[in-house]
């Protein structure tokens, strides 16, 4: 992986003004990864928008790294159930097409 695709991380907290340590809390909870980049803590830049979202949760509504876990999951969950009610909603006009 390039060095151009990563984030350092320090840099990212300090333009967002969060601290390191909710950024470490996240990685411990499974939301983001960070990885070591010639002895720097890094995010890879794929992550970079989960990052923010994650951040804009944690300031503006004042969530807690256990808190945001559990929105990013029923985020995630809401995403699912969409993709499979347009999913079957295709189906239903297939059949209704081909009767």
């Amino acid at each position: 992986m390039e060095s151009a695709d990563m984030i350092v991380l320090d840099e990212f907290c300090s333009s967002h003004h969060v601290e390191v340590s909710f950024v470490r809390s996240l990685e411990e909870h499974g939301l983001i990864e960070t990885i070591i980049v010639n002895e720097t803590l890094c995010i890879q830049g794929d992550e970079l928008s989960k990052l923010e979202q994650i951040v804009r949760l944690h300031r503006e509504l004042n969530i807690n790294s256990e808190g945001v876990d559990a929105i990013i999951n029923l985020l995630k969950h809401i995403e699912n159930m969409q993709n499979e009610i347009t999913l079957l909603r295709n189906k239903l006009n297939f059949y209704e097409e081909h009767q």
